[in-house]
């Protein structure tokens, strides 16, 4: 779904407004869950902010939830389909990085599992401050085109083309694209209770 940054913007600071109620935290509470700042996510909440995928990361983490689901419409505009339509799946560009995500998976489908794809920039460069989450989330990384290395905790792997890492999120993580091409890459993430 090709949106402009601003709506985007809107539509997440809608979803992040939904599930911070939803799970009844005041801003302050959210802050302090998730490491973003108070008056950041009241920047967020408003549209006033182009967050980065660092910054959304953290928020999903304290928000218990999984980084695609910022991106689904709010539940009272999102009829759920089990067929999510390319032309209607949501794509996002992370300010900071550069690289542009597309959610495949259907959203408002109740299911363990969601598929997205990302298109990685010639040197970018992303680092995920994962942690301890109220669930355990397994997440493979298929590399379809190019080259991207992936560090988790201490260990560095080095993907090209046709490979596949399997990782459960419960450390840092770093995405970084060492060539002069752009890298594509489609990422499953398995949610399981803690």
């Amino acid at each position: 779904m090709t949106e402009s940054a601003s709506d985007l913007n809107q539509r997440i600071a809608e979803r992040v407004r939904e599930l911070r109620a939803a799970k009844a935290l005041s801003l302050e509470a959210l802050a302090a869950k998730s490491g973003v700042s108070r008056s950041m996510i009241s920047l967020i909440e408003r549209g006033e902010s182009s967050p980065t995928a660092v910054v959304l990361e953290r928020l999903a983490t304290g928000l218990g939830v999984m980084l695609a689901s910022l991106f689904d419409a709010p539940a009272a505009q999102a009829p759920a389909s089990p067929v999510a339509r390319h032309a209607d799946q949501v794509q996002w560009q992370d300010p900071a990085s550069g690289y542009l995500r597309r959610n495949i998976s259907p959203p408002g489908i109740a299911q363990p599992m969601q598929i997205v794809e990302v298109h990685f920039p010639p040197g970018g460069r992303v680092a995920f401050e994962t942690g301890a989450r109220d669930a355990r989330v397994h997440q493979q990384v298929w590399v379809l085109e190019g080259a991207i290395d992936i560090t988790v905790g201490e260990a560095r792997h080095q993907l090209r083309e046709g490979d596949c890492l399997a990782m459960q999120l419960d450390q840092p993580t770093m995405f970084h694209n060492p060539t002069r091409k752009l890298a594509r890459y489609a990422v499953v993430i398995a949610t399981e209770p803690a």
